[in-house]
């Protein structure tokens, strides 16, 4: 992929750049700044090479037209922390406010437009309202650098379109996403254990599909581990449970076992009388688990389990909570997993967090972010890299 390097010297020139600024809120306070933080080497460097620096980023999910609730002014005064300098908003993407903004800038000075989703446009199916949209941003600027990793397996305008028409270039979080997780979807070194949890099956058929023909171990825990479950004739009472994956299922548990994949599920399940923080539970066998319960993280000893199953791998890929950590009473599972992890890495095997709930979980349930190789900033992009899908908005930096 292209480098910033490739762009030449920078002093002076209007860079725009792509983040990934969807960080959660609660109500106008961030809750987690790890993707901002994550993104602070790339516009230091060009800050220092004196580039003006034009940032582009979403945050939750607009309809396509201004919506407060969705203001990216929360994160401006963030980054102006980070960065220690001032960090004005423009009130539009494209418009006065965004133009009088970016001429405003000096060089090593860093500005950041309004939500681009604030513009239907940059969603849109269409090429041509994509590519509409892409040629007005680069009005705004001489070149492009993609750092937003969490969006690059979106084709969207400020994502794809904009570096066909801009010279263009890979950001260092992008580049250092892409080499981590190559590590894990080239020839991992082995053993090679992969760590699946969230809420259904369904979210990652293709990315299970694919390991069944490179891991050595799968492990499956959160609420996607009852379809397994009733795939094997187990009863799983009122869990999560996606039934029309069963047959899915059954034939991913028979292409494992001609394949000499092991597949590693809990042996015991924290079942809980309702799904609430303060919701009476119990810990009950995997294979036994009442009706009228649902299960809400895996057992202790299933945590040990997973744990012994981790410790000699030399590569792990891990995405998915292994059950509901926001709720104290059943965040071990998640816990035991995450300890584990950290203690295969010192022993000397690369780990990779893969982004969204299980960076969440390693940071919320306050482990060292050092203990872990790499914790992508992307969840979607890490799941379909690990998938073997080409993402568009790498394919369009390709050199």
């Amino acid at each position: 992929m292209k480098t910033i390097d490739s762009l030449g010297d920078l002093r002076g020139k209007r860079v725009l750049v792509r983040s990934d600024f969807n960080v959660p809120l609660d109500g106008t306070t961030i809750t987690d700044d790890g993707r901002i933080r994550a993104a602070l080497p790339t516009l230091t460097r060009l800050a220092g090479a004196g580039a003006r620096v034009v940032v582009l980023a979403h945050l939750g999910r607009p309809k396509g037209a201004p919506d407060p609730q969705y203001s990216l002014a929360p994160v401006a005064a963030r980054l102006g922390e980070l960065l220690g300098q001032d960090v004005p908003l423009a009130q539009d993407l494209v418009g006065p406010s965004a133009k009088a903004t970016v001429d405003a800038l000096a060089d090593g000075q860093v500005a950041l437009l309004e939500n681009v989703r604030f513009d239907a446009r940059e969603t849109s199916k269409v090429d041509a309202e994509r590519a509409e949209l892409a040629g007005e941003l680069a009005q705004l600027a001489d070149a492009f650098v993609s750092d937003g990793f969490g969006v690059v397996h979106r084709k969207q305008a400020s994502v794809y379109d904009i570096a066909q028409v801009l010279p263009a270039a890979a950001g260092d979080l992008v580049l250092n996403e892409v080499e981590s997780l190559s590590k894990a979807t080239g020839d991992p070194e082995r053993p090679y254990a992969v760590v699946l949890g969230g809420s259904k099956v369904s979210d990652k058929l293709g990315v299970i599909a694919n390991l069944l023909t490179k891991a050595d171990r799968l492990l499956i825990g959160g609420g996607m581990v009852f379809t397994f479950l009733a795939a094997k004739g187990l009863s799983v009472g009122n869990s999560l449970l996606e039934n029309d994956q069963i047959e899915t299922v059954k034939g991913y548990l028979a292409t494992a076992e001609a394949n000499g994949v092991e597949i590693v599920l809990p042996v015991d399940i924290v079942a809980a009388d309702s799904f609430a923080a303060d919701a009476a539970h119990r810990v009950v066998a995997a294979d036994a688990i009442p009706d009228g319960t649902m299960g809400l993280d895996i057992g202790p000893e299933s945590g040990k389990l997973f744990a012994g199953k981790l410790a000699d791998a030399k590569t792990i890929a891990w995405n998915g909570p292994m059950g509901v950590f926001e709720f104290e009473a059943f965040a071990d599972g998640t816990k035991a997993v995450a300890q584990g992890i950290i203690e295969a890495t010192t022993a000397g095997g690369f780990s990779i967090v893969g982004g969204g709930d299980s960076a969440a979980a390693v940071r919320v349930l306050g482990f060292d972010e050092a203990g872990f190789s790499h914790i992508s900033t992307g969840g979607g992009a890490s799941l379909e890299l690990l998938e073997g899908k080409e993402l568009p908005g790498l394919t369009v930096l390709a050199d």
